[in-house]
């Protein structure tokens, strides 16, 4: 079975298995994906690894395909992710309704998980927030980063501290067993990232990848994206 080489940010991990059973099915190639933190993704393409397909947020794709790596006019729009705020199941969900909210429950944590700080979308983002509210240093020793989104919520569903708390994008709470959504950022701390998919100029096997990105965009799909957290 020939392999479709697919690199991609975290939060469409959950949608991309979601459709490995139908594509694997109907064609003859398997999905081979890697999924992290998209600052990482992007080092990877230009690092040479196989890659025939790209899943990143819009500006990233957008800046990849001006730079003349992938196959012109084939980004398509999968959907907006938030960042968000989980706790674990069996615990009470902090209020978090506007900044003054957030930067209480963030100061009351003994753990705050998040992804990457600095290749991560979320991570990126949280960070600034995290200094907009003026609490970085503060808070500095009780951040637990980690590669993904995925992994610090997982770590976040396993942890043993008293009130840990996480910070991620919406799809990849939703993901993860054991953590409840507590709801998005407020609106003066929000994020919604436009993730989107595209084909490379170097991909072995083009036409697969083109049929993913129709599977992934799909209008009959909007309804399952929107359960993952695709908006």
């Amino acid at each position: 079975m020939k392999v479709l080489h697919i690199l991609s940010g975290g939060a469409a991990q959950g949608l991309v298995e979601s459709l490995r059973y139908s594509f694997e099915s109907k064609t003859s190639h398997r999905i081979d994906g890697t999924f992290g933190a998209v600052g990482a993704m992007h080092d990877k393409l230009l690092a040479g690894v196989p890659t025939d397909l790209l899943i990143l947020t819009s500006k990233l794709i957008a800046r990849i395909e001006r730079d003349g790596h992938l196959v012109p006019d084939s980004a398509k729009i999968i959907g907006g992710v938030e960042t968000a705020i989980a706790v674990r199941r069996r615990d009470a969900a902090p209020s978090i309704g506007n900044a003054d909210s957030l930067r209480a429950a963030l100061l009351d944590a003994d753990e705050i998980h998040v992804p990457d700080l600095e290749k991560s979308t979320a991570g990126i983002h949280f960070a600034k927030v995290l200094g907009d509210l003026g609490i970085a240093v503060r808070v500095a020793a009780r951040l637990r980063p980690a590669p993904t989104g995925r992994t610090a919520m997982r770590a976040l569903a396993a942890s043993k501290s008293e009130r840990p708390i996480g910070c991620t994008q919406v799809t990849e709470i939703l993901a993860t067993p054991g953590l409840d959504l507590v709801g998005s950022l407020p609106p003066s701390c929000a994020l919604s990232t436009l993730y989107a998919a595209a084909v490379t100029r170097r991909a072995q096997a083009p036409e697969a990848a083109g049929r993913f990105v129709a599977m992934l965009t799909a209008e009959s799909g909007r309804e399952a994206r929107g359960e993952m957290g695709f908006v």
